[in-house]
């Protein structure tokens, strides 16, 4: 069962049916949880049990951290005089403090474990046979390259993280096991995020509100413009791309150029697509799940880019992993260190591969570049109002759209052979003479110039989009999206390709 298929529509429609007729809070979140489950195993349903048991070990560990528990185990002691007993004192324990984060490393330890073994323990052992010339046994090799890790287990156990790392910080912990179960499994929100922390969707977990005519329109909207983004522009885009870095050998430099623009878009429509029919569905079910997209390719900065690109990814690097390692608090020379380190995870965090650390390697130096560059202008009036300027804006827009697609090319190519042989083809390389005919007018049935003025179109209409929004500040209203979610839904049907590809993002 994929998103935008008609079994998933069936399901959908299933699940909002029974849910709606449910008036007690247990049988609705029972509901959920087994949708969620029969959802995951209609793909993988042989991880289904570790995703129960990694779930179930994460509620245990943050009951077993969270600092209301103290007076339930440790022993309290007997104050001498009625001044000493305080009852709103904290419990000061150094041992149960260290206890706590003992318990917090183990939490975290064995997420870690869980995320590495399945995805990437082949490739160190790889990595290690190419740089230390460590041999291992051919069949234990095999055995980890064949390994299919869990869909979505970067996602599930990136939220086991933060979750356990909030009630360390101070946040309660859930203090029921059915409505923990239905957070982590809810199936929308499982196989690709958005990234959510519990404490923001456990109150519309436990206290269902009605459903209201324009909550429903407005799932609906999301739902049916999901599928125009990948139906109509990412899964046509993929064609286009597909077969222009399945003929590298052959491809010219602007042909590599165009392909690598054409993925830029294709990721983009296809992820955002995702998270707009989950979006779109959790809100049918009185859910609403955080925003991961925001116009990110008209930032003018890198730092704005990851403010508007996988946005809960952003928010997760900087919660736990930048602020953790000292933020911006220890110098300029410490902070571009965070910054390179925390994207280099970001990188490896969505697959292993070499050319997944070369991207995340880009975006971090990017970032410190962005750092210093700041910092300059902080202290110069010239340099400050020269990237106010529309001169400065355009230029800082072009660099930062540049670094973004150059380093998707390392995104989409993680071999070296692969990302190595498209570097070198990247600048001053004709063509072979059987590229074009085989790519674009047997494969697209279009020449070179038409497939560039077609992609260029879908730019300029997000630009036409975004101007409306931003600048002229214009909204559908809930009627004429009511009106148009049919018409959209059938146009996605009746142009999409004659085979579905599956979601990029469904492989990190």
């Amino acid at each position: 069962m994929t998103l935008l298929s008609i079994t998933y529509g069936i399901f959908l429609l299933s699940v909002l049916g029974l849910y709606w007729l449910q008036e007690a809070r247990g049988l609705r979140l029972g509901l959920l949880l087994l949708a969620s489950v029969v959802f995951y195993a209609s793909l993988q349903i042989q991880y289904v049990p570790l995703l129960l048991v990694l779930a179930l070990v994460t509620f245990d560990a943050g009951r077993r951290i969270d600092t209301a528990t103290y007076s339930a185990i440790a022993p309290q002691p007997q104050p001498t005089d009625a001044s000493a007993a305080q009852p709103n004192d904290p419990p000061a324990a150094p041992d149960w403090n260290r206890r706590r984060l003992r318990l917090l490393c183990l939490g975290i330890g064995l997420q870690v474990l869980v995320l590495v073994g399945f995805k990437y323990l082949a490739f160190i052992v790889t990595a290690s046979e190419e740089i230390l010339g460590l041999s291992v046994p051919q069949v234990s090799s095999g055995v980890l390259t064949d390994l299919i890790a869990p869909l979505g287990i970067s996602y599930f156990v990136f939220e086991c993280i933060a979750y356990l790392v909030d009630v360390y910080r101070g946040a309660p912990a859930a203090p029921h096991l059915l409505q923990f179960l239905t957070y982590k499994l809810f199936f929308p929100k499982l196989l690709s995020g958005p990234i959510t922390r519990y404490h923001t969707v456990e109150g519309q977990l436990a206290h269902r509100l009605p459903l209201r005519l324009e909550q429903a329109v407005d799932g609906l909207w999301l739902i049916a413009i999901g599928a125009l983004k990948k139906l109509l522009l990412a899964d046509h885009l993929a064609t286009l791309v597909n077969l222009s870095f399945a003929n590298l050998e052959r491809a010219g430099s602007g042909d590599i150029w165009l392909a690598t623009l054409a993925y830029g878009l294709q990721l983009y429509f296809d992820f955002s697509g995702y998270v707009d029919v989950a979006r779109g569905s959790a809100i049918l079910l009185g859910v609403y799940l955080p925003e991961n997209f925001r116009a990110p390719y008209f930032s003018s900065s890198i730092a704005d880019f990851w403010r508007r690109w996988h946005m809960t990814l952003g928010d997760w690097l900087r919660n736990y992993l930048y602020f953790p390692l000292g933020g911006s608090r220890s110098g300029m020379l410490r902070t571009c260190f965070n910054l390179i380190i925390v994207m280099v995870v970001a990188g490896i965090w969505h697959n292993p591969g070499w050319g997944f650390i070369l991207w995340g390697l880009i975006h971090g130096v990017a970032l410190a570049i962005h750092r210093l560059t700041d910092a300059v202008s902080r202290r110069s009036p010239a340099a400050a109002e020269f990237w106010t300027h529309p001169l400065g804006m355009l230029l800082s827009w072009g660099l930062t759209q540049f670094t973004v697609f150059f380093s998707w090319l390392f995104f989409r190519l993680p071999e070296p052979r692969a990302y190595g042989l498209a570097l070198n083809r990247l600048v001053g390389q004709a063509a072979d003479i059987q590229f074009a005919p085989k790519i674009y007018q047997e494969g697209l049935q279009a020449s070179r110039p038409q497939i560039l003025v077609m992609v260029l179109t879908v730019v300029a209409g997000m630009a036409l989009v975004q101007g409306f929004r931003q600048g002229l500040k214009l909204q559908f209203t809930w009627y004429l999206k009511i009106a148009l979610v049919p018409v959209f839904i059938y146009l996605a049907w009746l142009l999409a390709p004659s085979e579905s590809l599956p979601y990029i993002y469904f492989d990190f």
